[in-house]
C-alpha cells in the first residue's frame, strides 16, 4: 500500500492556549523556535519513538525533539549505542541542536507539537494533535516498530490505531504485537528528569527498551517476523 504525504504542521495554530503560550514566547525569546515542533528523522525509518511534548528550554528552543533537556541526555546516547544516533550528544558546545545528528532507521516525534504551559497538555489538545500523529505513521512505509515514551504517547499511539486502552495496559518494557498490519508497539517510562531523579527509569532500564526494540527489528530483517 502507498503510504500518503506528510508534512509537519509548522503553523498550527488549532490551539488556542497553545498558540497564546507560543505567542507569548516569541515575545519573550525571539531567537527561540517557538513554534509547533517539526518531527526528526526519516520517514523510511522502521522505527518511531513518540514522545509526550517539546520541553520548554528544549525543543521548544532548538527546534529539534529532545535537544536541550534532560530528556535528551537519556535518549540520543541510547539511540547511539544501538545504532540510531550517528552521535549520541543531542547539542553542540554553543547548545544548539548537533549539527552532526542524524538519525539511522529511526524517527522522533511527540504527541502534541506545541510546548504546553506547565509541561501539560489538556486532553482536548491531545486529541486535536491526534491527526498528525495518525497522519504522520500512516506516511512511514517501513514502519515496523514503534516506542511511546510515557502513559500519554502511549494513549496517543493507541488513540491513532483506534485501539482500546484496556486491552493494551501502559507499563515499562512491554511490548505488544498489534493486529496487522499496525508495527509492533514498545512502552518505556518517559525519559524525563524527573522519572531519573527518582529511581522510576534508570540508564540500564531505558537501554534495555532499545535493546529489545533492536533485537525485534534484527530479526525482522532476517525475516523472523514476516517481514514486521
Amino acid at each position: 500500500m502507498e503510504a500518503m504525504r506528510f508534512s509537519d504542521p509548522l503553523d498550527c495554530a488549532a490551539c488556542p492556549r497553545l498558540a497564546a503560550h507560543l505567542s507569548g514566547l516569541r515575545a519573550r525569546d525571539p531567537n527561540w523556535h517557538n513554534r509547533p515542533v517539526p518531527s526528526f528523522g526519516e520517514l523510511s525509518a522502521r522505527f518511531l519513538i513518540v514522545g509526550l511534548a517539546p520541553g520548554e528550554r528544549g525543543a521548544n528552543r532548538t527546534g529539534r525533539p529532545f535537544s536541550g533537556d534532560v530528556a535528551g541526555e537519556l535518549l540520543y546516547p541510547a539511540l547511539h549505542r544501538f545504532g540510531f544516533a550517528a552521535v549520541p550528544a543531542p547539542l553542540d558546545d554553543k547548545g544548539q541542536a548537533h549539527p552532526k545528528q542524524r538519525l539511522l532507521d529511526a524517527r522522533i516525534s511527540n504527541a502534541v507539537r506545541c510546548l504546553p504551559p506547565g509541561n501539560k497538555p489538556l486532553p482536548i489538545e491531545i486529541h486535536a494533535c491526534n491527526i498528525w500523529l495518525r497522519q504522520e505513521i500512516a506516511a512511514m512505509p517501513n514502519l515496523a516498530a514503534i516506542l511511546v515514551l510515557g502513559a500519554i504517547a502511549h494513549q496517543a499511539v493507541l488513540r491513532a490505531f483506534s485501539l482500546k486502552r484496556a486491552e493494551y495496559p501502559f507499563g515499562h518494557a512491554c511490548r505488544y504485537n498489534l493486529p496487522p498490519p499496525f508495527p509492533a508497539l514498545f512502552t518505556s517510562y518517559h525519559c524525563s528528569g524527573y522519572n531519573w531523579r527518582t529511581g522510576r527509569l534508570s540508564k540500564e532500564s531505558f537501554e534495555n527498551v532499545f535493546a529489545d526494540v533492536s533485537d525485534f527489528l534484527r530479526e525482522c530483517s532476517a525475516g523472523i517476523h514476516d517481514g514486521r
